[in-house]
């Protein structure tokens, strides 16, 4: 006799008809349309006016002029924002996936809270000052972080629940090392202040070029897990039946994820919310295809955060709002109103 399948697996498993599949690429040619605007606004724009002709004279024909340097300073900060804002964005739908929960951001695994430890201790206990040396602190306490709370969670044995205790767990208790160290001494606090707000203002070639490696393999690795990822959406069961290798697929999501937030927080500092938002207001209109979230989420999300740091840059001319202060401000009302729709759509 046959069993007809719950409505989500076939979402999951059936192909999606011909027409479905064209307005979805549409639609990602569309968003990749969106991210090239927003890029060029985040060159053009920002708290020091510069004309049109100033912005294509500093984008081909530097000559060392004022207007020349600070476009070449917007350009790293945009490419810099286009590579945290994917990673981000990756990162959050891979968690979201790995734990079931479309809630997920980073910072439910501890990854963020991991990489400001690390940083306030390597200002307050080994005399770190440069932002240079910032980055692989703060990238070496995501990934310690990360390894632990897969340890935690039970490492072969780890379930989404697990994973998402120990991350919880080991957060409350580093973002309490962070405030304690931070009282106790104010030149760490001064220093710190700043980085733990969420920023792009400190890019520099330099900076994009330790972390892109990490960056590239990071969405290579979670790119690829879209289809096992899928599998296991439909419960453990099912996908060791089609063959997913359910621990395999739990490491390597919760290596992506954490070589993915990492960099991008030891690059930038920790931003909140882009992780969280952009992958949720995806799977509305892609459906619960990872296949097709990876790739609007790598896109999209790069535009949610050069649009918050365009924001940041206008709203306090001649100073500027951090772009971490801006998503943090856009993302509390939008995460209210996700969870109370889901609240309500569980009614």
């Amino acid at each position: 006799m046959l069993v007809e399948s719950p409505p989500e697996q076939r979402a999951v498993t059936a192909p999606a008809p011909p027409n479905r599949r064209a307005i979805r690429a549409v639609g990602l040619l569309v968003s990749v349309a969106i991210l090239v605007l927003v890029a060029l606004a985040s060159i053009a724009i920002g708290a020091r006016g510069l004309s049109l002709e100033q912005v294509w004279h500093g984008l081909f024909e530097d000559s060392g002029t004022y207007g020349d340097t600070v476009v070449a300073d917007r350009l790293s900060r945009t490419l810099l924002g286009l590579l945290a804002g994917a990673a981000l964005g990756l990162a959050g739908a891979v968690l979201q996936a790995l734990t079931r929960n479309p809630l997920a951001d980073p910072g439910l695994l501890g990854i963020n809270a991991g990489a400001s430890a690390a940083v306030v201790t390597a200002i307050t206990f080994l005399g770190v000052t440069s932002f240079n040396g910032y980055v692989w602190f703060a990238f070496c306490g995501a990934a310690a972080v990360g390894a632990l709370v897969w340890f935690l969670g039970g490492s072969r044995g780890a379930t989404p629940v697990r994973l998402a205790l120990a991350g919880t767990a080991l957060s409350a208790a580093l973002y309490g090392y962070l405030q304690a160290v931070m009282i106790l001494d104010e030149a760490a606090l001064g220093r710190m202040r700043f980085w733990t707000v969420g920023s792009l203002t400190s890019a520099t070639n330099d900076t994009i070029l330790q972390v892109l490696p990490f960056l590239a393999a990071g969405m290579v690795l979670a790119l690829c897990l879209a289809r096992p990822l899928n599998a296991m959406a439909m419960g453990d069961d099912t996908a060791k039946a089609l063959g997913a290798h359910l621990n395999r697929t739990r490491a390597l999501a919760m290596l992506a994820a954490t070589v993915l937030c990492g960099a991008a927080t030891a690059a930038c500092g920790p931003i909140v919310f882009v992780g969280l938002m952009v992958p949720h207001v995806v799977r509305s209109f892609t459906g619960p295809d990872l296949r097709w979230i990876l790739p609007y989420a790598t896109v999209l999300s790069p535009v949610l955060l050069l649009g918050a740091d365009v924001i940041g840059r206008v709203v306090a001319r001649p100073a500027e709002l951090q772009v971490g202060i801006v998503t943090a401000i856009l993302g509390g009302p939008v995460f209210i109103f996700l969870v109370r729709r889901r609240r309500t759509a569980q009614l």
